[in-house]
């Protein structure tokens, strides 16, 4: 082992037990961690460039810009209070009703835009109810990181995944759609029994509160909502047609963000703020980071060991989902997808070697197809692990944040006794899933 191995390590290993003790920001920590492999010699300045995944960056600035937009319309708070009306006034069917909408809105932008937006609205409907908004943050979080993994813009991990892949909007909701579907059924059903008791309502204290609801004065500029929904709605078609289109996510999603901030004459100073630029730091620093260990040999060492365990895919497959749900579940789930990417490409080389002197591209093409169960396998695994505590994901940090203010806030134990074993359901079904479908 070189020294500049040893330093790429050492860099990478600092960094993962500073993000995860939480005394500096993950971000700082990142950006630092990137900085010494190029100060340090490990990547020189131009491929610690290249190291960066600027589709990845792109897609993510793109929506950003265009829900910050959208968000103006009041739209989501007019979702939200047409939800409770339905309802009727029956907690079961409030967290279903929200859990669903979660979930739908998670797969179509992104879980922590939507959580972001969701969960405000949550603590103060259960706080006028007199009631422990416990139950629905947990839901959300949940039904967030379900519905996040069925698409490629749902979660962060899928992202850097179809960046890597090339595996298109389509290929990731085709391939768990289903799945997700069937966990957030399971999902919902037992956190029904779980907070049964919990989930009572005061049905005199709900029609007050019912009747003090207006979702028709939400709506202020219902010129800007038509134009949102226009441009939202188009770009939804470009990621589903992208691949036919040859253009990349980020393509159309930096295109939606910059017709409608043109289109809806919003003040872009304004918009700019609203992007969460430590979110996008964190990942150049985690790019830099995680392409020094490639460059060292390091991603190559692990891929070998990993193969070594067996060279059967089902096996593989099995142990690529359980060991990224686990890791995700007390990691953060962006920086460990980060690292496992170059790690799986290199196991699907191995297994699908180049045997018939294929083009570059063209060998590319044959590689992802061979290798999708090994791709959906890791997509599942971190998504749905990220479920599995409240630092598995950064939505589920989000809504930690929130509950800090209520009478009942998520903490790492109270979030864990419910998380973890309904990550553990998940985790069961998606294998029964992959080796049904796919082994």
């Amino acid at each position: 082992m070189t020294a500049h191995t040893i330093t790429a390590l050492l860099v990478f290993i600092l960094a993962y037990i500073l993000i995860i003790s939480e005394k500096i920001h993950r971000t700082k920590i990142a950006l630092m961690g990137g900085v010494l492999i190029v100060l340090l010699h490990i990547l020189p300045q131009s491929e610690a460039f290249d190291a960066i995944d600027f589709n990845t960056l792109g897609l993510l600035t793109g929506m950003m810009l265009l829900i910050s937009v959208v968000k103006e319309t009041g739209v989501f708070t007019y979702i939200a209070i047409v939800i409770t009306k339905k309802t009727g006034g029956d907690g079961w069917k409030i967290l279903l009703w929200f859990s669903l909408f979660t979930a739908i809105a998670s797969a179509l932008l992104d879980n922590v835009t939507t959580v972001l937006l969701i969960a405000p609205i949550t603590i103060l409907i259960a706080e006028m109810l007199d009631i422990s908004p416990f139950p629905f943050l947990v839901a959300e979080i949940l039904a967030a990181n379900i519905g996040g993994t069925a698409t490629l813009i749902g979660d962060p991990p899928n992202i850097l995944i179809g960046s890597a892949t090339d595996y298109s909007f389509m290929d990731f909701l085709i391939h768990l759609g289903p799945v997700s579907l069937i966990v957030l059924v399971v999902t919902l059903a037992i956190l029904k029994i779980i907070f049964r008791k919990q989930l009572k309502t005061n049905f005199s204290d709900m029609e007050k509160v019912i009747e003090g609801m207006d979702e028709t004065k939400v709506i202020k500029d219902h010129t800007l909502l038509r134009r949102s929904l226009i441009v939202l709605g188009l770009t939804m078609v470009g990621f589903i047609l992208h691949d036919f289109l040859g253009l990349k996510p980020a393509t159309v999603a930096l295109a939606g963000g910059g017709i409608l901030l043109i289109w809806s004459g919003t003040d872009i100073e304004k918009r700019l703020e609203e992007i969460e630029w430590t979110t996008i730091f964190f990942f150049m620093g985690l790019f830099v980071m995680v392409g020094g260990l490639d460059k060292v040999g390091v991603l190559e060492w692990m891929a070998s060991g990993v193969l070594s365990l067996s060279d059967n895919p089902a096996v593989l497959c099995l142990s690529i989902l359980v060991i990224s749900a686990i890791a995700s579940a007390f990691l953060d789930n962006i920086p460990f997808v980060a690292a496992m990417i170059p790690l799986l490409t290199r196991i699907s080389m191995s297994l699908y070697p180049n045997t018939v002197g294929l083009d570059e591209a063209a060998y590319h093409i044959y590689l992802m197809n061979q290798s999708m169960p090994l791709w959906w396998s890791l997509a599942l695994g971190a998504c749905l692990g990220g479920n599995g505590t409240i630092v598995g994901a950064s939505a589920n940090v989000v809504i930690a944040g929130f509950s800090e203010k209520t009478r009942s806030p998520l903490n790492f134990r109270n979030y864990f006794r419910y998380g973890f074993p309904l990550m553990l359901v998940s985790v069961i079904i998606s294998a029964i899933y992959i080796v049904v479908r796919y082994l």
